[in-house]
């Protein structure tokens, strides 16, 4: 018997022309092909094999430089201030870094079928029970950046005031401005400028992060051991913080792997991208955790300033701008596919000019007009409940599948196999739900605190709706979710 995930031959055809229509040159003569400082042409719709280039060493690059930002300094400390000691809170770093394993390998995604991770997904949740996810994802995407905006733009302002230059609001609008443009710029040019940008950026914020841990590391307190020792909601809150930043990456890896030839090895490809992001995030967060040790970091930025040689101090400004940049403009792009995974009738080009319209925005507003920051971090981390359910139902169809996705029915919309009812997956479905109400009943947030939490002794298992969500679904697709080309 034929797999039932074939999709019937008119879909079938409709995707084929779109894919074909893809291969065509523009209006003005110039072809699609993706290029350096060139605005890219494609957006979700299928990269031919004839435009597939670069390797898996690529994803190291990306990864690296894309995660070698300020956040991870901020969260090793914050597992410091929940109550564990540097040898207990490096443990949780790198457990953390461990997970962008999986995240890496959800890439593979993109080498079988061409397109980004929110498209991949609609053989999980279906085209339309992908939507409000899509959506989630976008508003998440963009209120990073707009974090990431703001701690950069506060950083170059300090740098400006160090210079000499301070007073009124006129340093704090020209650093938005410089900040804005620098991560607009690469992210609108597209794909092969990100990895140009990440990997070049990447060297220099290497050098400068790696003098930071010259310096803090030697007087950290590796001693010292809490009187009373970490409870569970110590050892859960310090999971949440480090493993929420490589989660919000799940519906994105696709995105950065759809260029690469399909002759990618899935173990090149994991390698590569996750001992990238392994690297930075951990080097990173054993930063934090040993600057939490010596100084006060309820401010970050300026607990690890004051632990520097008044040289570095600069440098060190010119680092979290710099890492604020390289992050931002990997959600920015991402954000702009995102936009026609929606099903607005932009190219990707256009797409970002939206986004980038609202970052800046909402940027303005946190720096001029009210500090919102901290309730809209505050919200993002509530998220969780439902990205970390949504991932495991993700991984688990990607893993059932074995990443073999009919690439011409994720574009074929009604006509194509992963339509199910009315565009709904019941399996993704039930098991996103499933997911999300364990998650809410564990989860301990500013915003909420689930019923379940103190019975727990305090912990916030939040993360586990991933696991659970992943076994509900594996239960209900097993016999359907099958990789695609094999018979049942």
């Amino acid at each position: 018997m034929l797999h039932q995930d074939r999709v019937p031959d008119t879909g079938r055809d409709e995707a084929r022309r779109g894919a074909a229509r893809s291969e065509e040159v523009r209006p003005d003569g110039a072809s699609f092909h993706d290029e350096v400082f060139q605005v890219e042409g494609h957006g979700i719709d299928p990269i031919p094999d004839t435009e597939r280039h670069g390797g898996a060493k690529d994803l190291f690059w990306l990864w690296f430089g894309s995660n070698l930002t300020f956040t991870y300094v901020i969260n090793g400390a914050l597992a410091v201030a929940f109550g564990l000691s540097f040898w207990q809170a490096t443990a949780v770093v790198v457990i953390g870094g461990l997970s962008f394993f999986a995240i890496s390998a959800a890439g593979l995604g993109g080498v079988r079928t061409g397109t980004a991770t929110l498209v991949i997904s609609r053989a999980a949740f279906g085209v339309r029970g992908n939507w409000p996810a899509g959506l989630l994802n976008w508003i998440v995407s963009i209120g990073y950046t707009i974090v990431n905006t703001v701690v950069g733009t506060l950083a170059l302002e300090a740098l400006f005031a160090d210079l000499g230059w301070a007073g009124g609001h006129t340093p704090r609008a020209v650093a938005l401005l410089v900040t804005l443009t620098m991560t607009f710029a690469v992210a609108l040019w597209g794909h092969a400028t990100v990895q140009f940008a990440e990997r070049w950026m990447a060297y220099a914020l290497a050098l400068g992060f790696a003098a930071l841990l010259v310096f803090v590391l030697p007087g950290a307190d590796t001693a010292a051991t809490p009187a009373d020792g970490p409870g569970a909601s110590a050892w859960s809150l310090a999971f949440v913080v480090v493993l929420a930043g490589p989660i919000s990456y799940v519906p994105m890896p696709a995105d950065y792997t759809r260029y690469l030839p399909r002759a990618t090895s899935l173990k090149a490809l994991t390698w590569s991208g996750a001992l990238g992001g392994f690297l930075s995030s951990v080097a990173l967060g054993v930063a934090g955790v040993a600057a939490a040790t010596q100084t006060d970091m309820t401010d970050a930025v300026a607990g690890a300033e004051g632990l520097l040689p008044g040289w570095f101090q600069p440098l060190f400004l010119a680092l979290v701008l710099g890492g604020s940049v390289t992050n931002s403009i990997i959600t920015l792009y991402s954000s702009s596919l995102n936009l026609q995974v929606l099903g607005i009738p932009w190219s990707r080009a256009r797409a970002i000019v939206v986004s980038a319209a609202v970052t800046a925005l909402g940027s303005l507003g946190a720096l001029f007009l009210t500090d919102f920051t901290t309730s809209l971090l505050a919200f993002l981390s509530l998220l969780i409940i439902v990205f970390a359910p949504w991932g495991g139902v993700f991984l688990a169809d990607m893993v059932l599948r074995r990443c073999a996705y009919d690439s011409a029915a994720l574009h074929a919309g009604e006509h194509g196999a992963y339509w199910y009812r009315s565009g709904w997956h019941p399996a993704g479905l039930t098991a996103l739900l499933a997911g999300m109400v364990f998650a809410a009943l564990t989860c301990d947030s500013a915003l909420w605190t689930g019923p379940l939490v103190a019975p727990l002794g305090g912990a916030d298992l939040t993360l586990l709706g991933a696991v659970v969500s992943a076994l509900v679904y594996a239960a209900l697709a097993r016999r359907t979710a099958t990789p695609y080309g094999r018979d049942s």
